[in-house]
C-alpha cells in the first residue's frame, strides 16, 4: 500500500503525518509556526526522517494564505500576502518538492480539510458541501459538483460581509482589512475585543453566544443561497462549544424564513448543519488525500 506525507501548515503550529487513512498513520507530529526557515526545514527533516523506512509516494500540503493556485504563475506554491509576520511571499511547494523529490500537491488548509471530510468524514458520498472553520480566523473550503473550490484565487469565505447593527453591537470587528466582515465578527479575537474574555472564559448563557450564532447564520445563509451546499460542516476552537449548533441551525431557518422548502433545512437540519467528524485532524489527513491525488 502507498504511503503518504500531509501537512497542515496553519499560522500557529504545523502538523505532519505519515499514513493512507486516519486508522493507518504510521507517524505524526506537531510544532509551532515560527520563521518560514525554521518550520518548512523541521517540516522536511520530519518526513526525510520517517522516509528512510517507508518511501513516500508523495506529500500533500494544505496551507494558510493567501497562497497562489495558479499553476502557471510564477509563484505557484506560495503564501503570498498573509499578515502573519516574516511569512509573506514565502515559497513552500517548491522547497519541499525539492528536498523530497516526490510530487507534493499544495492547496488552502481548509480545502484540504474539505477533503479529509470528503474521504473518511462528514462530507462522504456529497459531491456540493462546505467546511467552515472558526478559530483563530474564519476560513472555507468545499467542493462543488466533486471538485475542490478553485477560481480567481481561493475561496474566502470568513471574508463576507454581513449586516452589523452598531446600536445591537458597536463593536468595530477585529480584521485588520475590513473591520466587521464575518472573521471581524465572529472569529476568535472578537470574543477577546467585544467582550474583554476569551471565547472559553465564557458561560454558556453568555449573550455572547447567542450573538456569535447570529453572525455565523447570516454567513452560512449567504453560502447556502450562493452554493447550494449539500451539507455544512463546521469546525474549528469555536465550534467546540456545542451550544451553538443548535441556535445556528435556529437562526439559519429564521434567516430563510421558509424560502428553501427542501427537507434539508425544513426537516432535518440537525443532519444538515453538522460538526466535523475528523475534529482536528481534519486538515492533516485531508492533506494526505491531497497527496493521493496528486500522484493518482
Amino acid at each position: 500500500m502507498a504511503v503518504y506525507g500531509g501537512v497542515e501548515a496553519g499560522g500557529t503550529k504545523f502538523v505532519c503525518a505519515i499514513g493512507s487513512s486516519p486508522d493507518s498513520l504510521k507517524a505524526e507530529t506537531t510544532f509551532a509556526t515560527t520563521t518560514p526557515e525554521e518550520t518548512i526545514n523541521r517540516t522536511i527533516t520530519f518526513f526525510q526522517q520517517h522516509g528512510q523506512r517507508e518511501p513516500l509516494s508523495g506529500v500533500g500540503v494544505g496551507s494558510f494564505g493567501p497562497v497562489d493556485l495558479n499553476s502557471k504563475s510564477p509563484k505557484f506554491g506560495y503564501i503570498t500576502a498573509t499578515p502573519k509576520p516574516g511569512w509573506a511571499d514565502t515559497e513552500l511547494l517548491g522547497r519541499i518538492s525539492r528536498a523530497l523529490r516526490v510530487p507534493v500537491a499544495f492547496d488552502t488548509d481548509v480545502n484540504a480539510a474539505a477533503l479529509g471530510e470528503a474521504k473518511w468524514g462528514a462530507a462522504k458520498g456529497l459531491e456540493t458541501f462546505v467546511y467552515l472553520t472558526v478559530g483563530t480566523g474564519i476560513g472555507g473550503g468545499g467542493m462543488v459538483n466533486g471538485q475542490l473550490l478553485h477560481g480567481l484565487l481561493h475561496p474566502e469565505m470568513g471574508h463576507l460581509r454581513v449586516p452589523h447593527d452598531f446600536n445591537k453591537d458597536p463593536y468595530r470587528g477585529a480584521c485588520p482589512f475590513h473591520g466587521d466582515c464575518l472573521e471581524g465578527l465572529a472569529a476568535g479575537p472578537a470574543f477577546l475585543g467585544r467582550w474583554g474574555r476569551h471565547a472559553e472564559e465564557l458561560s454558556p448563557n453568555h449573550p455572547a453566544w447567542q450573538m456569535e450564532a447570529h453572525y455565523l447564520a447570516l454567513g452560512l445563509t449567504n453560502l447556502i443561497y450562493t452554493l447550494s451546499p449539500q451539507r455544512i460542516i463546521l469546525g474549528g476552537g469555536v465550534m467546540q462549544h456545542d451550544e451553538l449548533f443548535p441556535m445556528i441551525r435556529q437562526n439559519v431557518q429564521e434567516l430563510l424564513n421558509k424560502y428553501l422548502q427542501v427537507p434539508a433545512i425544513v426537516k432535518q437540519i440537525d443532519q444538515y448543519i453538522v460538526p466535523t467528524v475528523l475534529g482536528n485532524r481534519a486538515g492533516v489527513l485531508g492533506a494526505i488525500a491531497l497527496a493521493e491525488r496528486v500522484v493518482g
